[in-house]
């Protein structure tokens, strides 16, 4: 009897053993909310960033930290002419529902994309493509020597077009898959074991939007957020306190600039947009209200590319623009500036989710009142299809990739062409329309450099915007947070390799 007692107990303290171990197993999932500024409608990949962003889906080619184009889903590829190109499909590689990736779904895919998206038809401009098993055989309109660098373009993404709801569940090849979506709100995701790099550190993870810069970083002072994306910057110096806390700091490929509308007839006059440019004080801008965290603009590009010309000294101040106002025909009296006997009153647009603008904004108003302009500011909800469709806009924030494919051709082709996706100022210069349509077709590096640094200089000597500061990309995350690498490209963030101490 005594053994049989001995026993039960044994038996009752191993299973208790059991289910405390199973507990605790339990409780060593390993989650992550990360939090992001802009918020997304939809997570169709041709149509949004953020499947890529989140981990759910990726393209054929992908940048690395030195902004060079590496191999992803295409292994290597060639062309001997820059327009007949020919894609190795990486083997091996399932989507999230276990289907293989083939150069025929890819293809299936790349049409998709076009047809849905236009910006990412003008981006490409392929002719025709056809699949064989792994290998996928793409013919440009034409010579197009920099094409496989519009492959990193997130909207080129590859899913799976056969699956239902793409806007709301794309099923893709990246580490992650999604459980739901609330547009607006979060992208709920959990790990997909059959990645073809390796599963995910990660059991779970949540990529969240807030537009709102305080509460992004009220969210990780109270444990809501392990992650949080541009926190704002007059804050700074209470999460370099928070030892729980890390901080990076890392410039980015943006740059914050002034859009003028050349629609409307005073900013067709490049005088005007020399003064309202020589208006901007770009140390105020990066020291006062960035908090040193940005660097200031010459041009759209940073310096350190290698077909950057050498910008002229910019003259700034109320002064130089006065000067530039008189130049242009208007009248200057007393250090203010009319235009047939009546003052300038201009509508300037901004939107939220970059913190810094409507402060931006408010500093140029203040420096134009200084002259008798009135400009009135305006904060606007889905901006880019406002300034890209809306008349009544003057001057206009922006902050675009500069360089998301490591090429300056993108640059140029969206933001200059007269039927470019980001050319939001309506802007056709007959003689940089042409550089830009040869820079396409050249293949050697130096004359292509040559070229880009043609069009840069025509750009400033223009003034077609007013470049005012390379920001850097801020980003908080818990110390707990480990992997976490903060992109140049902004293009990958949740990752394989993210991982986060079991709480």
């Amino acid at each position: 009897m005594v053994c049989m007692l001995l026993s039960i107990a044994l038996l009752a303290a191993c299973s208790g053993t059991k289910e405390s171990s199973t507990q605790a197993t339990q409780q060593a999932k390993k989650e992550l909310t990360f939090l992001f500024n802009f918020a997304s409608q939809t997570v169709d990949p041709s149509l949004d960033y953020t499947p890529l962003r989140a981990g759910v889906v990726e393209t054929l080619v992908k940048l690395d930290e030195n902004v060079k184009i590496q191999p992803w889903l295409a292994t290597q590829w060639s062309s001997k002419d820059g327009q007949n190109w020919e894609f190795q499909i990486r083997d091996g590689v399932t989507f999230q529902n276990g289907k293989k990736l083939t150069a025929e779904t890819v293809k299936q895919s790349l049409e998709r994309s076009i047809e849905l998206n236009p910006g990412v038809k003008q981006v490409l401009r392929i002719k025709s493509m056809k699949a064989s098993g792994q290998t996928l055989r793409v013919v440009t309109e034409e010579s197009f020597p920099q094409f496989p660098s519009e492959l990193v373009h997130p909207n080129t993404a590859i899913l799976d077009t056969e699956a239902a709801e793409p806007d709301k569940k794309p099923i893709g090849t990246g580490p992650f898959q999604v459980e739901s979506f609330t547009a607006g709100t979060s992208l709920k995701l959990a790990r997909y074991d059959g990645y073809w790099s390796g599963a995910a550190k990660l059991d779970r993870a949540v990529f969240a939007f807030n537009e709102d810069a305080n509460a992004r970083l009220s969210a990780i002072l109270s444990g809501d957020a392990d992650i949080v994306y541009r926190p704002p910057v007059e804050s700074m110096d209470r999460m370099k306190q928070d030892t729980q806390l890390r901080l990076d700091s890392v410039v980015s490929l943006r740059t914050h600039e002034l859009i003028f509308n050349t629609k409307k007839p005073l900013l067709q006059n490049e005088k005007v947009r020399k003064a309202f440019d020589a208006l901007v004080n770009r140390e105020e801008l990066k020291d006062a209200i960035m908090g040193g965290q940005a660097t200031v603009a010459q041009g759209p590009f940073l310096p350190d590319f290698p077909f950057v010309p050498k910008y002229p000294t910019r003259k700034t101040g109320t002064e130089e623009a006065l000067k530039w106002f008189k130049e242009a025909g208007l009248q200057v009296d007393n250090g203010k500036v009319t235009q047939n006997g009546r003052p300038l009153t201009l509508k300037l647009v901004t939107y939220a989710s970059r913190a810094e603008f409507p402060i931006f904004s408010q500093a140029l108003q203040s420096e134009a009142k200084q002259l008798g302009i009135t400009l009135q500011i305006e904060q606007v909800e889905n901006y880019e299809d406002y300034l890209m469709n809306d008349t009544t806009w003057d001057l206009g924030m922006y902050s675009p990739l500069i360089a998301p494919r490591g090429d300056a051709s993108y640059f140029l082709n969206v933001s200059f062409l007269p039927d470019g996706t980001l050319n939001y100022g309506k802007i056709n210069d007959e003689l940089l329309n042409k550089w830009i349509y040869q820079l396409d077709q050249t293949v050697d590096t130096a004359k292509r450099n040559e070229l880009i640094a043609q069009a840069l200089t025509r750009i400033n000597d223009q003034t077609y915007y007013s470049y005012m500061v390379h920001p850097n990309t801020l980003v908080v995350y818990k110390d707990s947070v480990k992997n976490w690498v903060t992109s140049k490209s902004e293009y990958y963030m949740l990752t394989n390799q993210l991982d986060v101490e079991a709480k």
